[in-house]
């Protein structure tokens, strides 16, 4: 599994809110499925999709410089 971990940075709040709503759309168009999304800004995503969100977050942070993404390699995942 693979753990994208992001934050959408702005300058102000009109911004913010474009930037939101664009990344959100295009991130529902993917049709992941619901348990992908642990919260608000954390994704995690099985092997053979890691090259379908690596693609999507390259193109938006190329449409828009306002994103910030980390990714990781887990092996387990628990809730506390």
């Amino acid at each position: 599994m693979f753990l994208y971990v992001y934050d959408i940075k702005h300058k102000n709040r009109r911004d913010f809110n474009k930037t939101k709503r664009m990344f959100y759309y295009n991130l529902n168009k993917l049709n992941l499925e619901p348990t992908t999304r642990i919260t608000k800004s954390t994704i995690i995503v099985s092997d053979g999709q890691e090259r379908i969100m690596d693609l999507f977050f390259k193109n938006f942070k190329q449409k828009t410089k306002n994103i910030v993404v980390f990714k990781t390699f887990v092996h387990s995942l628990e809730e506390l």
